[in-house]
């Protein structure tokens, strides 16, 4: 099968909360009619982006049309999950005309990669792009940056320390398989805040790379598709921190956990707490839903460290009980029962 006839995929990746579903949810509702499958991947046990997608009432995108794979990322199980769901979307009656894969915030890009090489899917698909979106304020913030205090005093309690820094790791992989870098939030920083992030991610990339600037996910579709790098053919240029390991990456240095929370009072006392619980127990991100008091519709949150953004997204059905669901990720050692107790909620236990 030649290039040209090969089911074209776009991988979407970028560190927790840079704004991915975000990104998609405006392309799919500018696909104009393209029959377009999404394979939405999540970092945790409680799928939150997938249920936002399929919520998103774009016109033609159907129920199945949205797979959404937990507990881990596509980087973790290739084999097991991401190579199945390959499988059957291009041994469908009517197969997509493109495939987006929306990879967790933790995923590393290029294991994901490599598995397009696998015999089942090599000579029946291609990547057309990886597209990596950048929390613009998270990096000017130094979120990415590495410390050299705080590693050497690492390495003093912990000879054994193997890498650096986690979260520049995952940053630094995600913007070294790029081929199109989508710097978001742009809104949130000046002129020269931007100029210097734009610079530090050419630093860092290994070879040229466009970036387009971007406020609330908003790109033209004729930018994020088509763009024809065979990426699965372009290994050697994509370096990875994890190129000399044999085997799976395991995402050791991080954790995710879900907390019941109950009705809010109000919208400003939650995300205040949100704030405050963040910043007292440094959490990366935490997602979710809630019920608030006389709201008929569900208020659903998202938040990058400290900074949240929220909107009532749909009206909670009367099954759904006035109970929400906070997903909260971070480094390893997070106080899980302290942060649920923060929130007044509890754990939820598989």
């Amino acid at each position: 099968m030649t290039l040209a006839s090969r089911v074209p995929v776009t991988i979407i990746t970028g560190f927790l909360g840079a704004g991915k579903t975000t990104l998609l949810r405006n392309l799919l509702q500018r696909a104009a009619g393209h029959r377009i499958a999404v394979v939405v991947n999540e970092f945790g046990s409680l799928g939150i982006d997938g249920e936002i997608l399929r919520g998103c009432g774009v016109e033609g995108c159907k129920e199945d049309d949205i797979v959404e794979l937990t507990n881990g990322c596509l980087c973790c199980t290739v084999a097991d999950d991401f190579l199945p769901t390959m499988e059957a979307l291009l041994d469908r009656a009517d197969p997509p005309e493109h495939v987006v894969i929306e990879t967790s915030g933790l995923a590393l890009p290029k294991p994901l990669l490599k598995a397009f090489g696998w015999p089942t899917v090599r000579n029946r698909m291609t990547v057309d792009g990886v597209i990596t979106v950048v929390d613009a304020p998270a990096v000017a913030a130094g979120r990415f940056a590495d410390d050299p205090e705080a590693i050497a005093q690492q390495r003093a309690a912990d000879p054994s320390l193997d890498h650096d820094n986690p979260l520049a790791e995952v940053f630094e992989d995600q913007i070294n398989a790029a081929d199109l870098v989508v710097l978001n939030k742009t809104d949130l920083l000046d002129a020269d805040a931007l100029a210097r992030v734009e610079d530090e991610i050419r630093h860092t990339a290994p070879r040229p790379v466009q970036i387009v600037r971007a406020t609330e996910g908003k790109v033209d579709p004729a930018i994020l598709l088509g763009i024809g790098a065979a990426a699965e053919a372009d290994l050697a240029a994509r370096p990875s921190h994890h190129d000399a390991e044999d085997g799976e990456h395991e995402h050791d240095d991080f954790e995710s956990f879900v907390v019941r929370v109950p009705e809010q009072q109000s919208v400003e006392q939650f995300l205040t707490l949100l704030q405050d619980t963040a910043r007292r127990y440094d959490v990366l991100r935490m997602k979710g839903f809630a019920a608030v008091a006389g709201k008929a519709m569900r208020l659903a949150v998202q938040g990058v460290g400290t900074r949240f953004r929220h909107e009532f997204d749909r009206p909670l059905a009367a099954n759904d009980g006035r109970e929400g669901r906070i997903v909260v990720i971070g480094q390893k050692g997070l106080e899980a029962p302290a942060i649920a107790k923060a929130l007044g909620g509890t754990l939820v236990t598989a």
